[in-house]
């Protein structure tokens, strides 16, 4: 077995003792943030808790099998996946599949089964990148036949999620193609162009829906509207600013008694601060740094141009989403539909999150 084999198996083990220490997290706070909701709404403590433990049966499974799935299956069955998941988010625009969560209809629902597309499509969409860069190797400076296609992948993906709407991850699809563009070595002046381009979009977009508008607007001053608007950034603030140094206790938030909505959700993290205080935090904090370092240490070993570029996309879009999500609930930006990776309640991202670190493993073995 080779140096770089033997480092590259070793990250990975850290890799996936920082996924677990999360997930393990994850479990302890959804049951703690949701406990008092759950009982009051299904009379029962342990209800989201007990389906999150549900969706780790798929999550693992699809770990496993995207980890050992033959590269030469992966290479030639991508651009397919990529299409399905197009297509299963382009059907969230029918009213009769899609269910409305929040003024966004991201959700899927078939029989009694419910599931976000666009987390799918997050997956496929990076491991298509990957792809596509491979076979565009020798043509990268090409504006015609490597950048322009990129943007038109990234146009019709970025028109889907916004019908829904989800702006957020526009931004973080976006950003992190960015990324992967200076990476590959793409023209910076096509990057620089596309840059520019798309601030007066995000201006626009913002402008074209009040209340993206109203958004920044609290942002920038929540005590504006304390009981309406302002409210949930304030109570997360709240409960932030309760833990102090050690926090007071696992399972005694004070928040979690419905002053705080989306506590288990996009809003978990608030009530781990509460409960752990700056301790708890920093952990946190220290354990998505350790994802994000061991990440890019894995992808940097890996010689395949597909393995080292689809890694990359996924480590940044799920590190980007953790500061995203941890910057909202801290009041530095305006608010966003994007959970806490690995520790926020969901199914979907959830199942989506291992298969992403499944194909990480894969790529892992296809290297000599």
């Amino acid at each position: 077995m080779t140096e770089n084999r033997i480092a590259l198996k070793k990250d990975l083990r850290l890799l996936l003792t920082i996924v677990g220490i999360l997930t393990l997290i994850g479990f302890v706070f959804i049951y703690s943030s949701s406990s008092v909701y759950a009982l009051e709404r299904f009379g029962s403590s342990f209800y989201f808790l007990k389906k999150q433990l549900l969706f780790f049966i798929p999550a693992i499974f699809g770990l496993i099998i995207f980890a050992l799935l033959p590269k030469h299956f992966i290479k030639k069955f991508t651009p397919l996946f990529f299409l399905i998941s197009l297509i299963l988010t382009a059907l969230t625009l029918f009213s009769q599949l899609s269910v409305k969560l929040h003024g966004s209809a991201r959700w899927l629902s078939i029989g009694n089964f419910t599931m976000q597309p666009s987390e799918i499509l997050k997956l496929f969409l990076f491991l298509y990148i990957g792809f596509f860069l491979e076979k565009k190797q020798k043509k990268l400076k090409s504006f015609w036949y490597s950048y322009l296609p990129f943007l038109a992948i990234l146009g019709m993906t970025f028109l889907l999620l916004l019908k829904q709407p989800d702006f957020g991850s526009v931004v973080t699809i976006f950003i992190t193609s960015i990324v992967i563009f200076f990476v590959a070595e793409f023209s910076l002046i096509h990057l620089l162009v596309t840059i520019l381009v798309a601030i007066p979009a995000v201006v626009y977009l913002i402008y074209s829906k009040s209340y993206r508008l109203n958004r920044i607007l609290i942002f920038l001053n929540p005590w504006s509207d304390p009981r309406g608007r302002g409210f949930q950034i304030i109570q997360s603030l709240i409960a932030i600013g309760s833990g102090q140094f050690w926090g007071v206790g696992i399972s005694n938030s004070a928040q979690k008694f419905f002053y705080l909505p989306m506590q288990h959700t996009d809003f978990i993290f608030p009530i781990i601060a509460e409960e752990t205080g700056f301790i708890g935090s920093f952990i946190i904090l220290f354990l998505y740094f350790l994802f994000f370092y061991f990440g890019i240490r894995i992808a940097l070993k890996l010689k395949t141009i597909f393995g080292f570029f689809a890694t990359l996309g996924f480590i940044v879009l799920i590190s980007l989403q953790a500061i995203v999500n941890l910057m909202v609930v801290s009041g530095l930006l305006p608010t966003k539909g994007l959970g806490l990776p690995f520790i926020s309640y969901g199914g979907t991202s959830f199942v989506t999150l291992y298969c992403m670190i499944g194909l990480i493993a894969n790529f892992t073995r296809w290297e000599n």
